[in-house]
């Protein structure tokens, strides 16, 4: 690891001052040799430090326009305004970017208790102090008394 930031580092901070300080010698080793590689082995750890960086990098991003469409997701359901930044992290993946499965379980079970209290038993149930069952039976009760009168009734 302190290799690495050394390497990152170090080397940015070189091209930054110029080199000026640093001046090798015609007699020392070259940076393979300095770490005991040969020159195949260093260019092949080279090309793998790149490779490793690449997939991090892809990974990043992956995980970035998860996070961006999980922000949409709310923006939309509590209809805010829309950001461009995450528009562009979304397709800057460039693959199809879904929510995470734990989110989509938790967005599917919210869709479902919103749909039930949207429904007339949801909303009555709400509301404190009222027995459902009671309340049925004074529906069906004045049903029937509704059809008694309307048996009674002469003009009909």
């Amino acid at each position: 690891m302190a290799f690495m930031v050394k390497h990152v580092v170090g080397g940015q901070l070189k091209n930054l001052t110029g080199g000026l300080g640093e001046e090798k010698s015609e007699g020392e080793k070259s940076d393979a040799a300095a770490k005991g590689m040969t020159q195949e082995e260093y260019e092949e750890y080279q090309q793998q430090l790149v490779e490793e960086k690449m997939e991090r990098d892809a990974n990043f991003a992956q995980k970035k326009a998860e996070r961006a469409t999980v922000r949409t997701h709310f923006r939309e359901k509590y209809r805010l305004p829309k950001s461009e930044m995450d528009d562009t992290q979304i397709q800057q993946a460039g693959q199809e970017v879904e929510l995470p499965q734990e989110l989509a379980k938790m967005i599917a079970e919210d869709n479902q208790e919103e749909e039930h209290k949207q429904s007339v038993f949801g909303k009555l149930s709400n509301i404190q102090n009222v027995d459902l069952d009671q309340l049925k039976d004074k529906a069906q009760a004045t049903l029937e008394d509704l059809k008694q009168s309307a048996e009674k009734c002469s003009v009909m």
